[in-house]
């Protein structure tokens, strides 16, 4: 990314920035999401939570059931209560920002894809894109670059 990514919700109150490329960008097919998000798939660039610069309005913070019974804590636009971006279990630190929210969501692709033994039928991953039937070893996956910046978060 060597551009500034900016995004934001469908009415426009909410308007953020990505301050850095994401870490490492999920295609997550797992039921959660699916309920979550009313469609077959989710795609989130993960990144630093201060590495997204909310540049006007305001989120709000909604807690939802999960599965695995991890919290998970969806940041909606307070007025059109669009989701833009996600904390999940408990770790305020990253943040999963909703690629769909970015002006051009075209620029981020995804790196993997995840939980694909609830994708449904009719979608078809890409050639050459890693998939795994849950999670993964993201030791084995992320860059080295990436991988440091998530030590770092962890300090």
């Amino acid at each position: 990314m060597t551009k500034i990514l900016d995004g934001g919700c469908a009415c426009g109150a909410v308007r953020y920035r990505l301050l850095s490329p994401p870490m490492f960008v999920h295609c997550c097919h797992c039921r959660d999401c699916q309920r979550q998000t009313g469609s077959a798939f989710v795609l989130n660039a993960l990144i630093e939570a201060d590495r997204v610069s909310l540049l006007s309005g305001e989120s709000e913070a909604v807690a939802v059931p999960t599965d695995s019974g991890r919290p998970h804590i969806i940041h909606r636009c307070a007025s059109c209560k669009v989701a833009v971006w996600s904390v999940y279990g408990g770790v305020d630190k990253l943040s999963f920002v909703r690629v769909g929210t970015l002006d051009e969501p075209a620029a981020l692709t995804p790196d993997v894809h995840i939980y694909v033994r609830s994708k449904l039928p009719w979608v078809a991953l890409p050639e050459g894109v890693p998939a795994f039937d849950a999670y993964y070893d993201s030791k084995k996956l992320w860059p080295a670059a990436s991988l440091d910046r998530r030590r770092a978060v962890f300090r």
